[in-house]
C-alpha cells in the first residue's frame, strides 16, 4: 500500500507548517515532525503525552544527512550503518551543538536512524528536498507507554485528530521497534535489543556488543521499565501452568506453543491468540495480538512465557516492560 503523489505533498507541507504526521516504518508507525522546530516537537510531546526529558529518535532519507546532526562519529558507527540502514537500527551518537533539547531530552547524544520502509523514506526524500536539516522526529505513534501501533488503524485509535494526517503503508513487517547502539562511548553498547540482534552486529563489528541498562548509558526511546503495555492486567505463565488458570471467560490467552491450542477450547474466540513459535514471526504479531486481547473485554491477559534465549531477548525486553506498565 503506497499514499498517492497529493498525499505525499500534504504531508510535506504539513510537517513544514510545524504539523505533525503519522506515518509507517519497517519496525512501527511514527508520529512526526520537523526535528529541527522545537514547536513542532513539543506538539509531539503533547499528542503522546510524553516525558519532556524522554530523547526522540531522528529519521533520515540517507546516512549522507548524518553529520549535519552528529560529530566525532567513530568508524564503527560508519561500519554499521552501511551494513544495516535503511533498516531497524538506531545509533546513538554525540550530537551537534545546535540540535534541540527538545530531542535529545538535554543529553549531548542524538539517535539517528534511516528507516528502511519505502513510504517513510519517499516522505523523508521529500522532505528534505524542502529543509536544511532533513530530519523527521518521529517516536512511536501511540500514547505513551501504551502499546505501539503496527498499523494506521492503530494509530487512528490512539491519537485520533492529535495529529494532522495519517499515511498508510500496511502493516509493519519488523513489528517492534529499532535496534538502539550507542556509539557515544568508548566501545558500542546496545541500549534497546531489537531485530538486529548482537550476532548479526558481530559479523560486522567483530565483536557482540553488550546490552546495557545500567547508570550512566544516555537515556533513550523505549528505556523505561513499564512501556509497550495495554489496558488490561497482564501475567506470564509457565506453560505447564496454562492450563490451570483458565477458569473463567474474563481470561485471555497469548500463547506460541501449537498444543496449547486446545486451551482456547473455553475462551471466546477474540480472547485467544497463537503466535509463531520463532522470534522474528513473534515480535511481528506481538503489538496486534496485544491490542486484539486489550479489547476483548478480559480481565486478564496470560502470556505464555517465551524462551529466555539471546534469539528472544527483543521480544522478551517488550513482554517484561509490557507486564510492567500493565501492573
Amino acid at each position: 500500500m503506497t499514499p498517492s503523489d497529493t498525499e505525499f505533498i500534504r504531508a510535506v507541507d504539513l510537517l513544514v507548517a510545524g504539523e505533525l504526521v503519522a506515518f509507517p516504518t519497517e519496525t512501527v508507525y511514527g508520529i512526526g515532525a520537523d526535528a529541527a522546530n522545537p514547536a513542532a516537537v513539543a506538539k509531539i510531546f503533547a499528542a503522546k503525552g510524553r516525558p519532556a526529558d524522554h530523547p526522540l529518535i531522528v529519521h533520515l532519507a540517507a546516512a549522507d544527512w548524518i553529520r549535519y546532526w552528529a560529530q566525532n562519529i567513530p568508524d564503527p558507527a560508519w561500519e554499521i550503518m552501511e551494513a544495516f540502514w535503511p533498516g531497524p537500527l538506531t545509533v546513538i551518537l554525540e550530537k551537534q551543538a545546535w540540535v534541540p533539547d527538545a530531542i535529545t531530552g538535554g543529553q549531548k547524544t542524538v539517535g539517528l536512524r534511516v528507516p528502511g520502509h519505502p513510504v517513510a523514506l519517499e516522505l523523508l526524500r521529500r522532505f528534505a528536498a524542502s529543509n536544511d536539516k532533513g530530519g523527521i522526529a518521529a517516536p512511536s505513534a501511540n500514547r505513551f507507554g501504551r502499546i505501539s501501533p503496527t498499523t494506521a488503524t492503530h494509530v487512528a485509535a490512539e491519537l485520533g485528530e492529535r495529529v494532522a494526517l495519517i499515511l498508510d503503508g500496511g502493516a509493519c513487517t519488523v513489528g517492534i521497534e529499532s535496534t538502539i547502539v550507542d556509539f557515544s562511548r568508548q566501545q558500542p553498547v546496545i541500549l534497546r535489543p531489537g531485530h538486529i540482534a548482537p550476532a548479526h552486529l558481530a559479523a560486522v563489528l567483530g565483536m557482540e556488543p553488550p546490552i546495557e541498562t545500567a547508570e550512566g548509558a544516555p537515556r533513550v526511546s523505549g528505556s523505561l521499565p513499564a512501556h509497550y503495555a495495554p489496558s488490561t492486567a497482564m501475567r506470564m505463565l509457565a506453560k505447564a501452568e496454562i492450563s490451570n488458570q483458565l477458569h473463567s471467560n474474563t481470561v485471555a490467552l497469548l500463547i506460541h506453543s501449537p498444543d496449547l491450542q486446545t486451551c482456547a477450547d473455553a475462551l471466546p474466540k477474540s480472547a485467544f491468540n497463537l503466535l509463531p513459535d520463532d522470534p522474528v514471526g513473534y515480535a511481528h504479531a506481538l503489538y496486534a495480538a496485544l491490542r486484539d486481547l486489550d479489547n476483548c473485554g478480559a480481565d486478564v491477559i496470560l502470556v505464555e512465557q517465551t524462551p529466555d534465549t539471546p534469539a528472544w531477548s527483543a521480544v522478551n525486553d517488550r513482554l517484561r516492560r509490557a507486564l510492567a506498565g500493565s501492573a
